[in-house]
């Protein structure tokens, strides 16, 4: 069975950094094109950065400069480390495949920066 539990959010000031992770369990991950989605209050879900297994990174022109998505395939495990955040990166952040996978969906993880 497929797991991604998301951790590392928090409540931080403009200007701040957090990172964030993603232990993904069921065996997929080495496999998979793994991306970091938020959904910021109101509005629907959106792809902030995704990696490929081989590497191959894209971001959201939003985060593009501040976030850095990475991958450990021996941990299962991929991050998101977000600097220079501000009030607009509020949201809550979460992990899937990409294209993303319904059934993959965990709780996600709470990202507010204040101003």
């Amino acid at each position: 069975q497929v797991q991604l539990v998301e951790s590392g959010g928090g409540l931080v000031q403009a200007g701040g950094s957090l990172r964030l992770s993603c232990e993904v369990s069921g065996n997929i991950f080495s496999r998979k094109t793994m991306g970091w989605y938020r959904r910021a209050p109101g509005k629907q879900r959106d792809l902030v950065a995704h990696i490929t297994r081989l590497g191959w990174i894209n971001y959201a022109d939003s985060v593009k400069g501040r976030f850095t998505i990475y991958r450990d395939n021996a941990k299962n495990t991929v991050y998101l480390q977000m600097n220079s955040l501000k009030p607009e990166d509020t949201a809550v952040y979460y992990c899937n495949a990409v294209p993303e996978y319904s059934a993959y969906w965990g709780q996600g993880t709470q990202v507010t920066v204040s101003s």
